[in-house]
């Protein structure tokens, strides 16, 4: 029981640590999208994805992300931007925090990532993009693996 045990706290780490890549991915991209026009961002999907669309006019990921592209207002931008900061700093916290084994943390991150999760949902409504599927399983997971690390780091503190 002992080596399964360790085998998922390990697990719990890997998905924590891809957690907090992910937070850092996201605090970049806002940071990017804060600084950068909506204009020189359509040039730069259009440049992006002129070869896929010469190859195939009707190729799924380059005719999203320049439909994204050509209707980003500036007012969606820093939606986008502010969303992209605040769940990165939010989520790059507790990662920290976490690996640090703050009590404090463990139920945080789950009513944070329940919150995160319940957005998700509330997109794929709108989207219905399967990333929004993956990335919901995939940090339902992170959720059970978050609540079962807890138990354990709780009753080795003794409390």
């Amino acid at each position: 029981m002992a080596i399964a045990q360790r085998s998922i706290t390990r697990f719990f780490r890997v998905s924590i640590l891809l957690k907090g890549l992910h937070a850092l991915l996201e605090i970049v991209g806002g940071t990017l999208l804060y600084v950068i026009h909506p204009d020189t961002i359509q040039k730069f999907i259009s440049h992006l994805t002129q070869n896929e669309l010469l190859e195939d006019r009707r190729d799924l990921i380059a005719n999203t992300l320049r439909h994204t592209a050509e209707h980003l207002s500036i007012s969606g931008k820093s939606f986008a931007a502010f969303y992209l900061l605040s769940h990165g700093v939010i989520k790059l916290v507790l990662v920290i925090e976490l690996l640090r084994k703050r009590l404090w943390a463990y139920p945080a991150s789950l009513a944070m990532f329940g919150a995160f999760i319940a957005y998700q949902l509330y997109r794929y409504t709108h989207t219905h993009s399967i990333g929004m599927i993956v990335l919901t399983v995939f940090d339902l997971i992170v959720m059970w693996l978050i609540w079962r690390e807890y138990r354990i780091v709780k009753h080795q503190d003794g409390a």
